[in-house]
């Protein structure tokens, strides 16, 4: 058993290192590429004309679609603000967990579904929404749902939205300059890049980095995606003091065979569990797994079973 801090501090440090590892291993493709590219089209290396071409572009989509999330995803989800009255859980649950948690009051909104789930968005404190499903507040006891409301307020503290837009737009620059790169490729003739070995090699590394880095890339985004999913569940302990309210919750969402209707690949990180019910097998299955948005439920009613 350990601390519930403790637990907290640990998935913060396992986070911070992917995190690290990530802008590390973006910071080595995009140097390859950007002077891979310029050889390639016969200018000299060392110029990041390319790759401010794809940040820019990278950059407006992400950040139309981080200051806007909320209203896309609600309006996307066709959720309808809750009401005191006819939400009365949700709703004083997530005023008293707000003040708890040192929040502001999110914005609240209900999903009308029979599926078991709930999601956070918005791009700080100030401007956060949580929205639970019908099916999460009929087959939810009251603490359970204090463990679930809880974890999505953990998201809003810890900026995980913020997070997640920086590093989509890390992942999309790559895809943009693998993708430019390898056209620029079946189009042109190479410049001057020929006769010279160190050109060659790069030009060698920039076709195998185009090709692999926005996979290897999209693998560790979604490792952060995972950890992250540790991180709040360890943080919505720390607001509950009770690891079992979200142990049975998520254990309950797991078992809960419906499928969310209104969930789409684009929004299906962001709920508690991955909204697609889907059952892989052996290799198959670690395989998928690597490209999953959030990591086993049995994993993490493990770690919180450790917590105190």
């Amino acid at each position: 058993m350990i601390n519930v801090y403790e637990a907290a501090a640990i998935n913060r440090k396992k986070s911070i290192v992917v995190v690290v590892l990530f802008f590390l291993f973006v910071a080595l493709s995009v140097y390859i590429l950007s002077n891979a590219f310029s050889i390639f089209l016969g200018y000299q290396p060392g110029g990041l004309g390319i790759v401010g071409i794809a940040l820019v572009i990278s950059g407006l989509i992400s950040f139309f679609s981080y200051y806007y999330s909320d209203r896309i995803i609600l309006s996307m989800s066709k959720a309808r603000p809750a009401d005191r009255n006819r939400d009365f859980e949700f709703y004083t649950i997530s005023e008293n967990l707000s003040i708890a948690s040192g929040l502001p009051k999110p914005k609240l909104y209900v999903m009308d579904d029979p599926a078991p789930n709930a999601f956070a968005t918005g791009r700080d404190p100030k401007n956060a929404v949580v929205c639970v499903t019908t099916g999460l507040m009929q087959k939810l006891n009251r603490t359970e749902l204090e463990g679930v409301v809880a974890h999505e307020l953990s998201h809003i503290k810890n900026y995980d939205t913020r997070l997640m837009s920086v590093v989509s737009v890390m992942v999309g620059v790559l895809a943009l300059l693998g993708d430019m790169f390898l056209r620029a490729g079946l189009t042109s003739r190479g410049g001057n890049s020929r006769g010279r070995q160190a050109d060659l090699i790069f030009i060698v590394l920039g076709v195998l980095f185009a090709i692999f880095s926005p996979i290897i890339a999209k693998l560790i985004q979604m490792a952060i995606s995972r950890r992250i999913e540790f991180r709040a569940d360890a943080s919505a302990v720390a607001i509950t003091r009770q690891p079992s309210g979200l142990m049975s919750a998520l254990e309950k969402i797991s078992q809960d065979e419906s499928q969310l209707r209104m969930a789409s690949k684009a929004t299906a990180h962001l709920f508690i569990d991955h909204p697609f019910k889907k059952k892989t097998k052996s290799a198959v299955s670690f395989f998928s797994g690597l490209f999953n948005t959030h990591p086993p439920i049995s994993a993490r009613i493990e770690a919180l079973g450790k917590m105190t």
